[in-house]
């Protein structure tokens, strides 16, 4: 198994040789997990960031090693301005499901409570297959009253 620590990405428009290691999204957001390649050749990754699909990870002899995810069941929600994306994105991000902005719509995971909450607010969509690469964000939140009792536990 070759463990793959440091990434340093080969930055080749197209890679000749290239050997896909398939992978769905959920595996390919973590720091640590294994994989192997179409070849056969196993891959261990302990990362500092997640990797994306089409890096090219690996490079032996002359063989590309490159990330492939695997596609998933999306939906599609176009808009036609900026305010009607950002409106449709907040309806879904509420829902704590990630996203993905095209240029005239909004890829959102497949999941059902997606679906209920796009057909009881009337919002268009299309149903699709996809790889989705949602926006990652920089830090998180949570719905906690830890503060709350801080302040409360002061009395």
């Amino acid at each position: 198994m070759i463990i793959i620590k440091n990434l340093n990405e080969i930055k080749l428009k197209k890679c000749e040789n290239e050997i896909l290691l398939t992978v769905e999204r959920r595996v390919l957001a973590k720091r640590r997990w294994r994989g192997q390649a179409d070849d056969g050749t196993d891959f261990g990754f302990d990362l500092t960031s997640p990797l994306r699909n089409g890096i090219c990870f690996h490079k032996q002899e002359n063989r590309n090693y490159v990330i492939d995810q695997k596609p998933e069941s999306v939906f599609k929600i176009p808009y036609s301005n900026p305010n009607e994306a950002a409106h449709w994105a907040w309806q879904v991000g509420n829902l704590h499901f990630p996203a993905q902005f095209q240029d005239a719509y909004l890829l959102v995971e497949g999941d059902y409570a997606v679906r209920l909450m796009l057909e009881r607010n009337q919002i268009p969509f299309d149903e699709s297959t996809e790889v989705f690469q949602p926006v990652m964000a920089a830090s998180s939140h949570h719905h906690g009253n830890g503060k709350l009792l801080k302040y409360l536990n002061m009395w």
